[in-house]
């Protein structure tokens, strides 16, 4: 066996030297492991087998599982969920399934990429959790994972204690969440919370919570379903561009932020490659991949600016460049070619694959105009622009939690696809009202919702929709680059070839448009009522120039 492996090794080798070298610029499929699943050993781990078969044992632990996992015999790999002894009793397909100190969200996603699925920790847990607001605990298990360069900024990664059990057991600490990533029957799993690693406030879960309840998940684990079966490489991506070249799509190379813009002055993240064949997030074009931290309207995300902000026009610039900039977010710069990447902008979040570990976690995307309230408005009119769904995929969406309300991330599971896109900045009583929440399926161009300006309150940032992309890796769900994705998918939907250019330009502006009385009546009647006292209420009137940016 281990002949063949070397031999396969080796060839793989002699064709990767074989194969010419990717231009600059050149669209590039993703890499991917697949994973060869050990699934006697998997059977053997299911208790009171009485020598069935392999398949027969999975058969019945499906049937009693499928109550409250639907399609759990979808899962390409062994399900490994927190289930309480008594549910692995195969002889009684009539016992109750229950989950100890964890509850099931509605989320649970499996099929050709393995399963992903999340939990709650219960109230009255005996868990010394002081935490206020719902904790949420993801796992999952991959049947092909995705290989990235290493992060640019050193990870804690390090071996716990008290889990001779699990071998190879890591703990990660990496883009706000502790991480536990193990294999079992030859397939990577990995738990993960959110947290926050520094002085414990009532707002934030401490890492050192999240490790207790980790810890208390990962010895909870057993065998809960999944269908054995050969593993498959996921199909190379058609990167096949469209023959027609567009007129008037330009864009700038991948990694190219405007000068300066990056973490303490850092550049971004040069990536060409694809990670998935997905349609536009916007419904319609054109649309405009722009910064909306560094360009017109925009607050130089705390690197401070020169110049006062304080009329239409008004002129000023950040403090990192001489980049001219107009307080006006309706100007002609912010809705014209060519696009621009800013993954990896200045930004306090953590990213692995940015320079310096630090910076913004996607890419921001204009629709096609500003619609203006009247022609002495500063600032683009919300909800005129449909957001769509970008791959056939689950929803996660729990706006309760601490992270931003108006989060809500497509989770994909197909023979091509572990990844998971997240949309932002769309009002979440608008998400709500639309059922926009963790279990539901979406289809591919499916409407989802609008593009918005919510950030914690409405008016909280600018109009424009954060996207962006996370692939799963053998360390969890990863930040890559979306920008080269959302370029083959928007050449897709124009049905017309960009030309990638080395310098910035303005030009094909779209003119802003004045919003006519009646659409201002419209639209303040499509919003869904507020729902209780303090739902509708903006927290600050310091929105109008933009409190935060994503």
């Amino acid at each position: 066996m281990r002949s063949g492996c070397v031999a396969t090794a080796l060839f793989a080798a002699v064709v990767l030297m074989a194969a010419p070298a990717a231009r600059a610029g050149e669209m590039l499929p993703p890499r991917t492991s697949v994973t060869t699943v050990d699934w006697e050993a998997a059977a053997s781990a299911i208790p009171d087998r009485d020598g069935a078969s392999t398949a027969e044992v999975f058969a019945r632990l499906n049937a009693r599982m499928a109550r409250r996992f639907p399609d759990i015999a979808k899962s390409t790999v062994p399900v490994l969920l927190p289930v309480d002894p008594p549910a692995q009793d195969a002889k009684d397909t009539a016992a109750e399934i229950t989950f100890g100190s964890f509850r099931p969200s509605d989320f649970f996603l499996p099929g050709p990429a393995g399963y992903h699925a999340s939990f709650f920790l219960k109230e009255g847990s005996g868990l010394s959790i002081r935490y206020p607001r719902p904790i949420e605990i993801e796992m999952s298990g991959a049947a092909f994972i995705y290989d990235l360069d290493g992060p640019n900024i050193a990870q804690s990664d390090t071996t716990p204690k008290g889990f001779d059990d699990i071998p190879g057991l890591r703990r990660i600490l990496r883009e706000a969440h502790v991480r536990y990533a193990f294999e079992r029957f030859g397939v990577p799993y990995v738990v993960s919370i959110q947290c926050f690693d520094g002085r414990v406030t009532p707002r934030r879960l401490s890492c050192r919570d999240a490790d207790t309840i980790a810890a208390h998940f990962l010895k909870s684990l057993r065998v809960a379903g999944g269908t054995p079966g050969p593993s498959a490489k996921p199909p190379v991506l058609d990167l096949t561009r469209p023959q027609t070249v567009s007129q008037n799509f330009t864009y700038l190379p991948a990694g190219q932020l405007i000068a300066n813009s990056g973490y303490k002055g850092n550049g971004g993240r040069a990536d060409d490659h694809v990670y998935a064949q997905i349609r536009f997030p916007l419904a319609r074009a054109p649309a405009f991949a722009k910064s909306q931290s560094f360009n017109p309207w925009g607050d130089c995300y705390k690197t401070g600016r020169v110049g006062r902000m304080d009329r239409k026009g008004a002129p000023y610039r950040c403090k990192r460049n001489d980049k001219p900039l107009v307080f006006d977010e309706s100007a002609p710069e912010n809705f014209s070619y060519p696009w621009r990447d800013n993954f990896c902008e200045a930004r306090d979040t953590q990213v692995g694959q940015c320079p310096g570990g630090i910076g913004h976690q996607g890419q921001d995307i204009r629709p096609a105009n500003c619609v203006l309230k009247n022609d002495r408005a500063d600032r683009c009119e919300p909800y005129f622009h449909d957001v769509v769904a970008v791959r056939d995929g689950m929803i996660l969406r729990n706006p309760r939690l601490y992270t931003v309300y108006e989060t809500a991330f497509i989770v994909t599971n197909t023979e091509t696809d572990n990844v998971r896109f997240r949309y932002m900045h769309m009002d979440p009583r608008h998400m709500d009202a639309d059922n926009i929440v963790s279990g539901r399926r979406v289809r591919q161009g499916e409407v989802i919702g609008k593009v918005g300006n919510f950030y914690k309150h409405e008016r909280g940032t600018s109009y424009h929709l954060h996207f962006d992309t996370q692939v799963f890796t053998r360390d969890g769900w990863v930040w890559v680059n979306p920008y080269m994705t959302l370029v083959a998918a928007y050449e897709r939907l124009i049905g017309a070839r960009g030309t990638e250019v080395a310098h910035d330009s303005v030009g094909q502006a779209v003119p802003p448009q004045v919003m006519p009385e009646q659409l201002i009546e419209q639209q303040a009647s499509a919003k869904p009522k507020a729902r209780g006292k303090s739902a509708h209420k903006p927290r600050s009137k310091r929105g109008k120039r933009g409190k935060r940016h994503r």
